[in-house]
C-alpha cells in the first residue's frame, strides 16, 4: 500500500520537523523499533531501539542542526537526515496499519556517500 506508507512517511517527517517527541511518538508503533547501523564509525546504539519513546528519543537526538527531506530509499519513501549538505543519517521506513513499525538507520558514513549534497 504505497499511499499509506507514503504518508505515514509524511507524518513521521512532519513530527520531527516541530522536535517533538511526544509528536514523533504518536507516528510510531508502540512496538517500534530501531536498527542502526554505524559501521562502528559513529556514535550509534548497538542493539535494536525498542518501543515508540525510545525510537522517538533516538529520532530527536539525530536532529538538531540537520535538514531532514523525504526521499526514495531503497525505492519507497524515506527519510535523508543532512548537516550543511552532508548526509548524517538515511532511514527506510517499514509501516502497518498506518503506523511506523521498524526504521532502518544507516548513519555509516561509508554508506552516505552518494546522499551528498553541494
Amino acid at each position: 500500500m504505497p499511499g499509506v506508507h507514503d504518508d505515514v512517511v509524511r507524518r513521521l517527517a512532519a513530527a520531527c520537523h516541530t522536535g517533538d517527541v511526544v509528536q514523533i511518538e504518536a507516528v510510531l508503533d508502540l512496538d517500534a523499533v530501531a536498527v542502526c547501523d554505524s559501521g562502528g564509525r559513529v556514535p550509534a546504539p548497538a542493539r535494536l531501539v525498542h518501543g515508540a519513546v525510545e525510537v522517538a528519543r533516538l529520532l530527536r537526538a539525530l536532529l538538531p542542526g540537520t535538514d531532514l527531506t523525504i526521499e526514495s530509499v531503497n525505492g519507497r519513501a524515506g527519510l535523508a537526515i543532512r548537516r550543511a549538505g552532508t548526509a548524517v543519517a538515511v532511514i527506510a521506513v517499514s509501516c502497518d496499519e498506518g503506523r511506523a513499525t521498524t526504521l532502518w538507520v544507516v548513519l555509516n558514513p561509508a554508506k552516505l556517500r552518494g546522499w551528498h549534497r553541494r
